[in-house]
C-alpha cells in the first residue's frame, strides 16, 4: 500500500531500484545502506507501515529517494531512515537507534504515542495506501447483523484495540464473529468468495482491489467505518526544536521536488498537520 500500492511490476522494480540506489548514494543522499545512513544521520526517520503488500526491502529504495527530498527541502545535509512492514523489528530500530522522526501507520501511531512521547509534525495524504475507512464485505450478508456470530476474513487482527476502539467505535467487538486470520491483502476478499467466510473486514484500498480478482464484483460493502486520519510524520524527543521546526514547515514542498518519488509510491501530498486533527482517534483509542 504506502510505498507499495502503485509499484510497477517486479522485473521493472529490480531494475529501477538499481538504477535509483546508485544515483542516490553517488549524490550524497543516502548512504549505501539503510543501517549505515541510520548511524551516521542526525535526522533519523523509522517509517513503519502495517498490513501492506510486498516486502520492507523492496519499499526501501523509494524511502531513500523520498527522504533525499526531505532534506533537500528542510536544509538538511541529509535524512535516513528505514522502511518496516511489522512492528517488531521497527521498535527494535526505535530502541536501537533512537530516530528523530517517524511516518507511521494510523494504528501503530496510537499503539506507540504515549509510550515514545510522539508529537505530531505532518500528516501523509495517500488514499490508494489504505487506512482511511474500512469496511465490513459480503456476498450473502445484508447488513452488520448479518456478519454477526459468523465468519469474518481480515488482515487486522494484530491489533484489536484499534480495530474495536478506533475502526468500530462500538459498533462491533471481535468476539462477535468468529475471526479468520489472513496474511496478504487479497485473501480476505477471497476467502468471501470461495465460501470460506461469510464477511470480511477490509480497508478502503483493499476495497478498491475487489474489483480486479474473481466475483469481486458480487463483494457488497454492509458496513462503513467513519473515515480516519493518514499515516502520521511524528517527531520523537530526540529531534530537536530547530529541525522540528524546518521539517513541518517543508512538508508542503517536498513532493515537488521530489523528482516523482511522491507519485511513485502513492502519496498525494505531505503537509504540516498537528494532534489536534488526530484528537478524535487518540481519545477513541484511549477509552
Amino acid at each position: 500500500m504506502l510505498l507499495q500500492a502503485l509499484l510497477p511490476p517486479r522485473a521493472l522494480v529490480r531494475g529501477l531500484l538499481k538504477v535509483v540506489g546508485l544515483f542516490l548514494v553517488s549524490a550524497g543522499l543516502v548512504s549505501a545502506s539503510p543501517a549505515a545512513a541510520a548511524a551516521d544521520s542526525d535526522h533519523v526517520f523509522v517509517v513503519l507501515r502495517e498490513h501492506g503488500s510486498g516486502s520492507a526491502s523492496r519499499a526501501q529504495p523509494y524511502l531513500d529517494q523520498l527522504l533525499g527530498a526531505v532534506a533537500k527541502s528542510s536544509g538538511w545535509s541529509n535524512a535516513s531512515g528505514q522502511y518496516f512492514a511489522e512492528r517488531a523489528p521497527a521498535l527494535e530500530f526505535i530502541q536501537n537507534k533512537t530516530p528523530a522522526f517517524g511516518i507511521l501507520s494510523l494504528d501503530a501511531y496510537l499503539a506507540l504515542r504515549a509510550q515514545h512521547k510522539l508529537s505530531v509534525v505532518g500528516e501523509v495524504l495517500a488514499p490508494k495506501a489504505g487506512g482511511l475507512q474500512y469496511h465490513l464485505v459480503s456476498i450473502k450478508a445484508a447488513d452488520l447483523a448479518g456478519c454477526r456470530g459468523q465468519r469474518v476474513a481480515t488482515t487486522f487482527v494484530s491489533d484489536p484495540t484499534f480495530v474495536e476502539r478506533v475502526v468500530a467505535r462500538g459498533a462491533f467487538k471481535w468476539a462477535d464473529f468468529k475471526i479468520v486470520a489472513a496474511q496478504r491483502p487479497l485473501q480476505p476478499l477471497k476467502q468471501v468468495s470461495r465460501g470460506e467466510a461469510e464477511c470480511a473486514l477490509i480497508d478502503d484500498a483493499q476495497f478498491d482491489a475487489a474489483k480486479h480478482i474473481e466475483e469481486g464484483a458480487q463483494l457488497k460493502s454492509v458496513w462503513q467505518s467513519a473515515k480516519l486520519p493518514g499515516m502520521a510524520v511524528v517527531a520523537f524527543p530526540k529531534a530537536d526544536a530547530q529541525s522540528v521546526k524546518q521539517l513541518k514547515a517543508s512538508l508542503s514542498n517536498v513532493c515537488a521536488k521530489a523528482n516523482g518519488a511522491c507519485a511513485s509510491v502513492g502519496i498525494e501530498q505531505l503537509r504540516p498537520s498537528t494532534e489536534a486533527s488526530y484528537r478524535a482517534v487518540i481519545d477513541a483509542y484511549a477509552k
